[in-house]
């Protein structure tokens, strides 16, 4: 397993909880600012996983990233595995307007074309962005470790509110999974920064209510949820998301928020500490994470993941990742390779 720049701590948990070490890369930039990127251990015939979530600077590190499949590939490499918690070009999914790039597909090409044979994604913010891939996408979410946070809190009167209908569906198994009720904005969304949520479909007076996002950036639309929120008279509010971007001052704008009590978030981000705040909480998909990797290696159901029973999820330590040698063909004596179409017809008395 190898780590890029953007968020070696996350690599590096994950790698203790498989307990194999987290290989070196090497990353100089020349005189004239290209990059060059050198993995520091054997490849050859390995299964490889470059772990980089695509953060801030996002053309940095994909570049980057691009840079270490390509000497895995070279290396000759069996398997290269791209572990990317976070994709932000998925916001980029469909032409709405004339002559916009499509950059969720685009980068899709570049990884499969620098060398990546599967991707292991988290909660992408356009599930069909998954599709752009010709490749195996591994799509995981957070929604079992936010709903482990949330256990710990008394939920009788719990509202989960979505805050647009297109994430209602998540919003939907997040309440199941923290036996709370589901409610719904009805938001429009006019540029980056601005958006108008008109109301909110469900019961929110008197209830504590959670705000779960897939992402929270400028955090626009969950300030304006807490608006209308706040006219319907809800007992408490509490934020969550799985990716917390954070950008243009977010987390400080949410923390002042007198009625928020908690801001939860998965650290397939790296938030900086010195923009942490007091109701800040982030945790840990490491865990997730290894146990999905060790399922691809030893060519298990990663779909088990979703399917185990909540309390059991990622309770115990990842058991060590197996390694299966393949038997090499032998290369003395005449007659067809074994298992070839060759062997087949000469019948079973080869």
């Amino acid at each position: 397993m190898f780590s890029g720049s953007a968020h070696p701590e996350l690599a590096a948990e994950a790698c203790a909880h498989l307990g194999v070490p987290l290989s070196s890369v090497r990353s100089s930039r020349f005189a004239n600012d290209s990059l060059e990127v050198q993995l520091q251990a054997n490849c050859r015939e390995r299964d490889v996983f470059l772990v980089q979530p695509l953060v801030r600077p996002v053309q940095e590190h994909l570049v980057e990233l691009l840079l270490m499949c390509d000497p895995a590939r070279g290396a000759s490499a069996s398997r290269i595995t791209v572990v990317m918690p976070h994709y932000s070009y998925a916001r980029s999914d469909k032409k709405d307007v004339p002559r916009i790039s499509m950059s969720g597909r685009l980068v899709a090409d570049l990884l499969v074309a620098a060398g990546a044979s599967r991707v292991l994604a988290m909660t992408l913010h356009a599930p069909q962005v998954r599709g752009f891939f010709s490749v195996p996408v591994d799509h995981l979410h957070a929604l079992r470790e936010l709903a482990s946070h949330f256990r710990q809190y008394e939920l009788s009167r719990a509202t989960v509110v979505s805050p647009d209908l297109g994430n209602a569906k998540e919003a939907a198994a997040f309440a199941r999974l923290v036996g709370a009720q589901v409610a719904a904005g009805a938001k429009q969304r006019f540029a980056d920064d601005r958006v108008r949520i008109s109301s909110v479909i469900g019961e929110i007076a008197g209830r504590d209510v959670v705000v779960p996002d897939d992402e929270i950036a400028k955090g626009s639309t969950v300030l304006e949820l807490l608006d209308r929120l706040r006219e319907l008279g809800p007992r408490s509010i509490r934020v969550a998301c799985t990716h917390g971007l954070f950008a243009a001052g977010a987390l400080k704008r949410l923390s002042e928020q007198p009625d928020v009590l908690e801001i939860v978030c998965i650290d397939t981000v790296p938030v900086p500490a010195g923009e942490h705040t007091d109701k800040l909480r982030v945790l840990s998909i490491a865990p997730a994470l290894a146990e999905a990797v060790r399922r691809i290696h030893n060519g298990e159901s990663v779909s088990d993941l979703f399917d185990a029973p909540p309390a059991a999820q990622h309770r115990l330590p990842c058991r060590p990742l197996l390694v299966i040698p393949v038997p090499a063909w032998p290369r003395a004596g005449p007659g067809p390779r074994p298992g070839s179409v060759a062997e087949a017809a000469a019948g079973p008395g080869r």
